[in-house]
């Protein structure tokens, strides 16, 4: 018996052999009859007493074949690796419970009671990847797009240049979710580790320009210099009214800065050096480039001397590179330098995300867009990090904010800033002398070539030269696969990077040698090659003199220092970010990817567009996608962030009222409901700002948007509306608001942070002929490098994915609000009760209760894991709470149990049961340093401080610091590192 089942096993296999035999010839094989549980066991790698238990006792090889035969569906046969439901984390069994704890029977229902039906659409369908493509399709179609995309060797210059990211960055940092995930800075004592990085790239920056405060950061170097122009009309108080732009400054700031200077009724003029004059005594403010933009360097120390005589300021924008060898703007005078870390170890991407800077005296530092880091200290008094005076202030200030600045490039800001670390200050100086002696081997040269003329003035990394025909010389490069910036038909440029090697410069000199021969080559020349940096601005001060600069050169001590830094930081890594109106979700994996490859890293933003096909059909076909989700007819990619678009879209209303002949137009009406930034960026357009209330469900008072936009019928330019509102709900008045608006002669901005919940209203029809109203930012297409993000998402996501990813957002925040509402009151809802994609919970109660605050609440969250919500806006003393579709139903309960436990806890201080001013809120939160400390003071237990909930205990994420002191920080404000050792006195005086 034992002998026949062997022998049937064995039939078994070799017919199966035969049969994998027949797939791969492509051949049909015939059926096999069999279960699936009777395979396994016939080929797992098992005792022998396992093979017999797969089959009965009275089985045989014929009546094993006579098994009835499965059929396979079709969605059996679909690719497994599809998106959406990776990406939207409720299961419907879970949609159906959610759904049925906020009292509908289905997810439908609940969306059909939340959205107004008037503004609802029927479907949504793509013209392409209606389906949604699978991770592994998304990743082909994109390696197809970057094959398209043509990497020549760049020496355009003008602020971009090929850089080297170091591989211990990249892929611990740019392709980390432990460092790519987290927003602002919010919560001090969960942020430390990018706190000190972001501290670190302050000090590279007031370090390397000579001037002692440093924001981190800005979105490029062009809109610097436009914050830069507006620092100065402020300084004035707008008394001033002319702002000069030197002719040697790169052209895409002169166009940034001339759009936005038409918002602050700012005359721009651009001048050469030589015929600058200040006799109308109406001028604010000068910029000039340092090197300039063909690569001259110029000692502007008597030229500031007499801007300064005639109270004018000086902008500088500059090159950090060149400032480890050129003497620093603050010692020559400037006022504000400006400029670009994209050099120090970010791609050129095409133009963008880049970390751009303004640095400037401690004099106007009230005056400094951005966000700034500052040195404080923490309940115990020891050194701790946090956002300084800016945070936020746009939100507070509204239109007397200083900038409509609100998401400052943190990310790439810590690469420059590690790139700095990583090199060390003698590191970036060679890279800057290599650099610099590449430039001279060309133009010594081209001077023997004698083809050409070479500009005899000093420069840095780029040569200017003179030709008879400069599109000549740059077509042979662009046979040879290089691009050239080409100036006139008379003059070219040649600007070299670290990228660049002795290889590339005998290929230009063939180039210029037009095919003849050569007599020498770039090595040869190397050893004649002389600085031609004048004496008088060669650099003698020290930079980058910290330790944290000094120690960490080889990869494995970086690692170390990365790691150290990542451990401080909560993330999405950890657990849910619900901060409201911000939608902090996780890029997952897949979009990512792409940033990362050298067929979109490698793209100067002004080469050729024939040589970025790749990107050119991202762009369309990312526009038609957006085209179809919002319901408008065109679109641009070119503002770099959220508050860029704000600016972009009011800029736009303005160029409608002015293609009209209505020049008079400037009012814009701005709901109390709308995101804080608003206000900020329609002053910034010139606009006068009217707001509008609401009621108390929270939607905008229709009645006074009515009288506001009558009153104001013969000026209105725009309503500025956020949809759905930051409180929270789906206004059932927003096609009469719209219509109300449109009546009176304005037209509709509406913002939305998480596009997943904006519904499309119309919008300004596109003309038949484009008339670009200026530009937004320093490149073409913005910030072009973080597009595969949101394409990728979208094409994975399909139609379905994206209208599911709507309602579940809905579906997580009417969840959670169902859940709270019997601890916290909520604020506002909607006509049946429900909320939208956030919503707010009310703490101010408990101030006379109990005398909690909700930074004691979100102080509290920390000690349990989470990062808090939105505190204290839109309406002071809440805390506005938005899930995201991404968060599992898990994940949602935990949060929701976390803020039940607190309120348990505000409830032991209202019944007396613990200490009103010594309690586990005020004294949240907990570090290790506070529990592991020789004493303990507090009436609670140490033990319920650190473990308040069940699953702290095989998962805790430890705050490194206690409560940040935010008073002192902005009273004894510092934006750089303090030295070692006044760290160790500041910690040994108050142990």
């Amino acid at each position: 018996m034992e002998r026949a089942r062997r022998l049937a096993n064995r039939a078994m296999l070799k017919r199966l052999v035969s049969e994998a035999k027949k797939y791969r010839q492509n051949e049909a094989p015939s059926p096999i009859s069999y279960t699936p549980s009777r395979y396994v066991s016939s080929l797992s790698p098992c005792s022998s007493s396992r093979v017999r238990s797969g089959f009965r006792s009275d089985s045989s090889f014929g009546s094993y074949q006579t098994q009835q035969t499965r059929s396979v569906s079709v969605e059996a046969l679909k690719p497994s690796d599809t998106f959406a439901r990776r990406h939207n984390s409720a299961t419907p069994d879970e949609q159906t419970k959610m759904a049925e704890l906020c009292g509908f029977d289905s997810i439908e229902s609940l969306i059909d009671a939340t959205v107004p039906k008037s503004i609802r659409l029927d479907s949504m369908k793509f013209s392409k990847f209606d389906d949604g493509l699978t991770e592994s399709q998304m990743l082909e179609h994109m390696q197809s797009l970057a094959s398209k995309n043509k990497i020549f060797k760049s020496f355009i210059g003008m602020g971009y240049y090929n850089t080297y990211v170091p591989p211990v960055i990249l892929r611990n940092i740019m392709e980390n979710p432990a460092w790519y995930t987290q927003y602002t800075p919010y919560q001090a004592e969960i942020s430390q580790g990018r706190l000190e990085s972001l501290l670190n790239f302050q000090t590279v920056i007031t370090d390397l320009t000579g001037l002692p405060m440093s924001n981190a950061s800005l979105l490029d170097e062009g809109t610097a210099a436009a914050e830069a122009m507006a620092m100065c009309n402020n300084i004035f108080k707008g008394k001033k009214k002319t702002f000069v732009i030197a002719s040697n400054c790169h052209p895409q700031t002169f166009d940034i800065c001339k759009t936005r200077a038409d918002g602050f009724d700012l005359k721009v003029v651009s001048a050469d050096l030589k015929d600058i004059d200040y006799k109308s005594g109406d001028v604010c403010g000068v910029l000039v480039q340092y090197p300039g933009t063909e690569g001259e360097v110029l000692d502007y120390g008597e030229f500031i001397k007499n801007a300064h005589a005639n109270g004018v300021k000086v902008v500088m924008a500059t090159d950090l590179l060149a400032l480890t060898v050129l003497k620093p703007p603050g010692e020559l005078g400037a006022d504000i330098v400006v400029g670009s870390a994209q050099r120090f170890g970010v791609p050129m991407g095409y133009g963008g995300p880049h970390a751009a800077f303004l640095a400037t005296s401690q004099e106007y530092k009230r005056m400094m867009p951005g966000r700034i880091i500052g040195v404080s200290v923490d309940s115990s008094g020891k050194p701790a990090l946090r956002m300084a005076m800016q945070t936020r202030e746009q939100h507070i200030r509204r239109d007397k904010a200083t900038s409509n600045i609100c998401t400052a490039q943190a990310l790439l800001a810590n690469m420059a800033a590690m790139y700095a670390v990583y090199h060390g200050p003698e590191g970036l100086k060679t890279i800057a002398e290599r650099v610099h002696g590449l430039a001279g081997v060309l133009a010594l040269g081209l001077k023997k070539l004698g083809t050409v003329e070479v500009q005899d003035l000093p420069f840095f990394d780029t040569v200017k030269i003179k030709t008879a025909d400069a599109h000549a010389i740059a077509d042979a490069a662009y046979k040879s696969e290089m691009n050239l910036r080409v100036v006139d038909s008379n003059t070219i440029t040649v600007a070299f990077d670290e990228t660049t090697t002795l290889e590339d410069v005998d290929k230009l000199f063939k180039v210029f040698a037009s095919g003849k021969s050569v007599p020498f080559t770039a090595a040869s020349l190397a050893p004649e090659v002389k600085t031609v940096v004048p004496d008088g601005l060669k650099r003698e001060s020290a930079y980058l003199t910290h330790q944290i600069f000094n120690s960490y050169h080889t990869e494995h001590e970086l690692l170390r220092y990365l790691y150290k830094l990542q451990a401080k930081d909560l993330s999405l890594c950890h657990s849910m970010i619900p901060l409201g109106s911000c939608t902090m979700k996780l890029n997952a994996t897949t979009e990512m990817m792409p940033v990362t490859w050298p067929g979109f890293t490698d793209i100067h933003p002004f080469a050729p567009t024939e040589q970025a096909q790749g990107y050119q059909e991202m762009f369309t076909n990312l526009g038609d996608l957006l085209c179809t989700i919002t319901g408008f007819d065109s679109f641009s990619l070119q503002p770099n962030a959220g508050a860029a678009g704000e600016y972009a879209g009011l800029m736009v209303i303005r160029a409608y009222h002015m293609a009209r002949g209505d020049h008079h137009r400037n009012v814009c009406i701005i709901p109390v409901s709308a995101h804080g930034t608003n206000p900020a960026s329609a002053a910034m357009c010139g606009m006068k700002i009217v707001p509008v209330g609401t009621d108390a469900k929270g939607n905008i008072n229709i009645e006074e948007l009515k009288k506001a936009a009558e009153s104001n019928k013969e000026h209105l330019s725009a309503l500025m509306v956020t949809y759905p509102s930051t409180h929270g709900v789906y206004e059932e008045g927003i096609d009469e608001i719209c219509k109300i608006i449109h009546d009176n002669g304005g037209q509709v901005y509406m913002d939305g942070a998480n596009m997943n919940a904006q519904i499309p209203t119309g919008g300004i029809p596109a003309p038949d002929e484009s008339k670009p109203l200026g530009t937004i930012s320093a490149a073409p297409w913005g910030s072009a490098l973080i597009l595969p993000i949101s394409y990728t998402y979208i094409a994975m996501m399909g139609s379905k994915g994206l209208t599911d990813a709507s309602k579940i957002a809905i579906l997580n925040a009417n969840y959670m609000a169902k859940r709270l509402e019997n601890y916290y009151p909520v604020l506002f809802r909607g006509v049946n009760g429900t909320c939208a994609h956030e919503f707010i919970i009310d703490l101010r109660g408990f101030k006379n209760t109990a005398g909690i605050e909700p930074e004691d609440v979100a102080k509290r969250l920390m000690d349990y894991g989470f990062h808090a919500p939105t505190m204290s806006w839109p309406v002071p003393g809440t805390l506005m709470i938005e899930p995201t579709e991404s968060e599992s139903k898990a994940e949602l309960d935990r949060f929701c149990d976390t803020l039940i436990s607190i309120r348990e806890e505000i409830a032991q201080i209202e019944n007396g049961k613990a200490d009103l001013h010594n309690n586990v809120l005020k004294g949240a939160p907990h570090p290790p340093s506070l529990l592991m400390g020789d004493t303990w003071t507090k009436p609670y237990t140490r033990e319920y401080a650190a473990f308040p909930a069940p699953w702290l205990r095989s998962s805790k994420f430890w705050p490194t610091t206690g409560r940040v002191d935010n008073v002192y920080g902005d009273r004894n404000l510092t934006c750089t590192l303090l030295p070692v050792s006044q760290y160790e006195e500041q910690a040994a005086a108050t142990a």
